[in-house]
């Protein structure tokens, strides 16, 4: 059985969380799994990857945040978790403190909550923390 797009999303998560540039990555495949493509992979070769980038750090994410369905003009789950992922980075969290999350996004979105995002929002709230994320932190030297 060949794999999900979403296993194949995983696995170059894991890919760019690990550092791997393409020759590496290959390389695993090769040598884990013995394909040279994410297509020949099947469950098995799959789980194997995995394991192997989990013994290299990765540490693939729980369960992520409520799924609140396909919305027309609302927030996607993709941008939902990019927002708790850029939260729990710039906080160095391991997982996302929903509740002051959702404070920053009423404060400064006019939003209550995550689910009343709307498309543009949620892009406004990934720019603002981006643009946050890339600020030299306090106390640190730059230059």
């Amino acid at each position: 059985m060949t794999l999900s797009n979403s296993q194949k999303a995983i696995l170059h998560v894991a890919k760019s969380k690990l550092l791997w540039d393409d020759e590496t990555y290959r390389m695993v495949l090769v040598r884990i799994a013995g394909v040279t493509t994410s297509k020949d992979l099947d469950q098995d070769g799959f789980t194997v990857v995995m394991g192997f980038a989990e013994y290299c750090g990765f540490r693939p994410l729980e369960k992520g945040g409520p799924r609140y369905g396909d919305r027309p003009g609302m927030a996607t789950f993709a941008q939902l978790e990019l927002i708790r992922e850029l939260w729990r980075e710039l906080h160095d969290q391991a997982t996302c403190d929903d509740e002051a999350l959702t404070g920053w996004l009423l404060k400064y979105h006019k939003v209550s909550s995550m689910r009343f995002l709307t498309l543009e929002a949620a892009r406004k709230a990934i720019v603002a923390l981006k643009a946050w994320k890339a600020r030299p932190r306090h106390g640190v030297k730059v230059g």
